[in-house]
């Protein structure tokens, strides 16, 4: 069927409801909008299902939730008994429409005879991961579109063991959806009925407690001679989950100064006071910092909405906040944890950190340095916690931290996803620990730095949106493959991986090999002088990344290096129509 008549089917079907086939109505003599909307169904991938919320089979809505969890219901029932019965958690954030898209899911799932367990309100991403695992569920569900606009909504399953599923899982979920011709054959109930025939419990305070009880156990120092309690901290959860939750970690711990950003207090899937509620980005910290100036905080944190990523922000000298990237704040959070256990003595001799594959490399030296192996995958913490998962079962491993660069962090093993609330705890840990040597935490990157040398960085994301734009992306790569500088400046190309085709060239001998990592559409240039970049559409946005990563003793000569691989590769990037 063509994207017209698909529109029409909405239209004209009293299946739908009255207020969708309204919808649809307004958009009528809007063709480049329904072709956008119809041309294709929202595709069930690794991360589950992200797009704007909307009418129609390319967008968010209560029948695209339906339809995906008839799927996962299928899914389970095909794993046995055994599965049924453990059922699914469910946990969903502050956007628009989080609420009714998860009780949907929950009623669907209970009318296939799975029992639901669904939070009684908005939860923290990464206390759903911890849900799954305490609860033994055979499955768990988050609806939240992370950190993207307030026009997305999401659907993300986790599996048994916590993670995100991987693209197995995926896969047969996908082929469960799609074999789904009609929206009228999905299974839904009342919650009445569902919750009198035992299908639907709600989760609330008890997980809660438990969850937070884990968390602080993974503390390293307690101690007022070990830490500085009263370090001044700034926290805006960006009106996302985090604001119970770390509010709360943090207090528990004794951090006595935590101050809120008020404007951004409360949930509202609005995000009233900034376009895109991303903490990497600088201008999600601007309340932040009047209010940091204003107490004199030495320290500013921010959770993204669902509450599963981080990012900092440290006071320096003149009194001015100094953006830490997620390379950088994993470079600190891994020297404290793993230097902190190992004092201690509760670093394990198979320790193991895990990170992707455009991940930066300073974390992976600061581990080596303390005797625990780096792991690395393919991006997100679903590869991340799958590795370490898998490491730990077959090899006797033990994960010790994982991280990514697009501020992601996770340890422990009671969570296996990136994990806000825990980053929040340990980096207010490290900041008062340091503090009690007379150092912030900008010092400790830059003791970081002339130990290891000047581990300089850059990610450009080139967003092109639509079908255009999608064939403009599928363009780059491609012609990428074929056409790349073998130097940049002093710079010489020494190997060559294109993971999609799962091959590793090395130019020096001429030899191909494969790789280990599986398939997956991103190329990877690494030079004679450990400087690196890697090329990847978005998994999950309208973009293509390049991730850029230069090292050098003299931090002068790693600007200039970073600056000529920017360049170089931007313009031949810019030139592909």
């Amino acid at each position: 069927m063509g994207y017209m008549e698909v529109y029409n089917e909405w239209l004209n079907n009293a299946y739908f409801d009255e207020s969708t086939r309204e919808e649809l109505k307004e958009i009528k003599n809007n063709k480049e909008e329904i072709e956008d909307r119809f041309y294709k169904e929202l595709e069930f991938g690794t991360a589950g299902l992200r797009g704007k919320i909307a009418a129609g089979t390319n967008r968010m809505n209560l029948y695209i939730i339906r339809r995906a969890t008839q799927g996962l219901a299928y899914y389970i029932k095909d794993l046995g008994e055994d599965y049924i019965k453990r059922g699914v958690a469910i946990a969903y954030d502050c956007r628009h429409f989080s609420k009714e898209f998860a009780k949907n899911a929950a009623l669907v799932l209970a009318a296939n005879g799975i029992k639901a367990y669904l939070f009684e309100d908005l939860r923290p991403t990464p206390e759903l991961s911890y849900t799954v695992i305490k609860l033994k569920t055979a499955a768990g569900i988050v609806v939240t579109a992370s950190h993207n606009p307030k026009e997305y909504n999401g659907y993300k399953v986790y599996g048994e063991n916590g993670a995100q599923i991987l693209s197995d899982a995926a896969e047969a979920i996908t082929e469960k959806i799609s074999s789904i011709k009609r929206f009228e054959d999905v299974k839904i109930i009342s919650e009445e009925e569902a919750k009198s025939n035992n299908l639907l419990e709600i989760l609330g305070k008890e997980i809660d407690d438990q969850y937070m009880e884990k968390v602080k156990a993974l503390s390293i120092r307690n101690s007022k001679e070990e830490l500085d309690k009263d370090i001044k901290v700034v926290y805006t959860p960006l009106n996302g989950t985090g604001n119970i939750p770390v509010r709360r970690i943090l207090k528990e711990r004794g951090f006595n100064n935590i101050e809120v950003v008020k404007e951004q207090e409360n949930p509202d899937g609005d995000f009233p006071t900034i376009e895109y509620p991303n903490p990497e980005d600088i201008r999600a910290f601007e309340y932040s910092k009047k209010l940091g100036k204003k107490i004199g905080a030495e320290i500013l944190i921010a959770t993204d909405p669902d509450c599963d990523r981080l990012a900092l922000m440290v006071r320096d000298k003149n009194g001015e906040y100094v953006s830490f990237n997620g390379n950088q704040t994993g470079a600190i959070l891994i020297k404290y944890i793993l230097e902190g256990r190992k004092e201690k003595g509760i670093l394990s001799e198979k320790g193991i950190l895990v990170k992707s594959i455009v991940t930066g490399d300073l974390g992976k030296v600061i581990a080596k340095n303390v005797g625990v192996k780096t792991f690395e995958c393919l991006t997100g913490f679903k590869n991340i916690c799958g590795t370490a998962v898998e490491l730990e079962k077959t090899k006797g491993y033990k994960f010790e931290f994982g991280y990514e660069e697009s501020i992601g962090y996770t340890t422990g093993d009671f969570v296996r996803d990136k994990d806000g609330v825990i980053s929040s705890m340990f980096l207010c840990e490290a900041a008062a620990y340091y503090k009690k040597q007379g150092k912030t935490l900008l010092d400790v990157l830059n003791d970081i730095f002339k130990e290891y040398g000047y581990y300089k960085e850059h990610l450009t994301s080139i967003v092109l949106e639509g079908i255009e734009g999608s064939k403009r992306i599928k363009r780059m790569m491609e012609s990428y493959r074929k056409d790349y500088p073998k130097a940049i400046l002093e710079s010489k190309l020494v190997k060559y991986i294109d993971y999609r085709e799962g091959t590793e060239l090395n130019l020096e001998t001429s030899e191909s090999s494969k790789t280990s990592i599986p398939k997956s559409n991103v190329l990877k240039f690494i030079f004679d002088d450990n400087s690196w970049y890697a090329l990847r559409p978005s998994g999950t946005e309208p973009k293509i990344k390049l991730y850029i990563y230069v090292n050098n003793k003299n931090e002068n000569k790693a600007v200039e290096k970073l600056e000529a691989f920017k360049d170089t590769i931007s313009k031949i990037l810019n030139s592909i129509e």
